[in-house]
């Protein structure tokens, strides 16, 4: 697909960003298409192998490669094409559709928009951010949260900075589900630093039944905050995954590569990957399915 027809066709996942985050009017109608189809049709383009690892299972996106956009109530990162972004080459990491990194400005945020068969997960940063949707969940998350919403045969909701004096910082991450059509469903967990303390703490995963929020996708997260020079092996939950770190704090060193804030690194077909911090850190773990489908 040509620059022209993506921007044309691509998801804004906050539709209407230009207008300071009211939803364009046309996303609203019955005639707004799918969103599972429209980053459906973005995909195609797996990874980009790392040059600095001499492995072709490898895949390295430093913070400064990222797509960056800053519409003065949103200063938003992509790590993967989104919105105005767009790189052939950087699509997703298997299921992994989207990752963005945003700041809303206080009081500020993205209006009432649909979505449909995609699993959405909101990890905050810093600040609170209120959640409104069509299932009539209203909430506030903050630092510590995790929520979730399984999109399935549709839902409307809106994202505000509850805050009047600073801005809200959340990672947005979207993933393909392995099943369409599913009932909408709301979730979130409240983590605490016992719980991620020089350990790797599950946070979501296939099994309502498991530790953390669950989704309709062979995936499992994992955080930890680490103190300098610990380690930590990971292993690949199922041999068709690979895992990608997201660095949010701190220096790791991952199997001999070094990253920094915000840096994400991929692994795939291998059993796992040895994370050492070289400063105090903290990091995300995606363990998920690389095969679309």
């Amino acid at each position: 697909m040509d620059r022209k027809k993506f921007l044309k066709k691509s998801l804004l996942g906050a539709a209407g960003l230009a207008a300071g985050g009211s939803l364009l009017k046309a996303e609203n109608t019955k005639a707004a298409r799918s969103t599972y189809d429209k980053l459906m049709e973005q995909v195609g383009f797996n990874h980009l192998p790392n040059k600095e690892v001499k492995t072709m299972k490898t895949v390295l996106h430093k913070a400064e490669t990222r797509g960056h956009a800053n519409h003065g109530w949103l200063d938003t990162h992509h790590t993967f094409s989104f919105a105005n972004y767009y790189n052939p080459e950087r699509m997703h990491f298997g299921v992994l559709r989207v990752l963005n990194d945003d700041a809303v400005a206080p009081g500020r945020g993205f209006g009432t928009h649909p979505h449909d068969n995609m699993e959405i997960i909101s990890i905050p940063l810093e600040g609170d951010l209120e959640h409104k949707d069509s299932m009539g969940n209203v909430a506030v998350i903050k630092q510590g949260d995790v929520q979730v919403m399984s999109a399935g045969t549709g839902i409307y909701h809106s994202e505000y900075n509850k805050n009047k004096d600073q801005d809200v910082r959340f990672l947005q991450i979207w993933m393909f589900p392995n099943k369409k059509g599913v009932t909408p469903r709301y979730d979130q967990i409240t983590l605490t630093n016992h719980n991620l303390k020089n350990q790797l703490f599950q946070i979501l995963s296939p099994s309502p039944d498991d530790e953390g929020v669950w989704i309709h996708q062979n995936a499992w997260f994992h955080m930890g905050q680490f103190d300098k020079g610990h380690t930590e092996r990971y292993t690949i939950r199922d041999k068709a995954n690979g895992v990608y770190i997201f660095v949010i704090e701190g220096k790791v060193t991952v199997d001999g590569q070094a990253l920094g804030k915000r840096d994400g690194y991929g692994v795939w077909d291998a059993e796992g990957m040895t994370i050492t911090a070289e400063s105090d850190a903290r990091v995300l773990l995606m363990d998920v399915p690389m095969q679309l489908g």
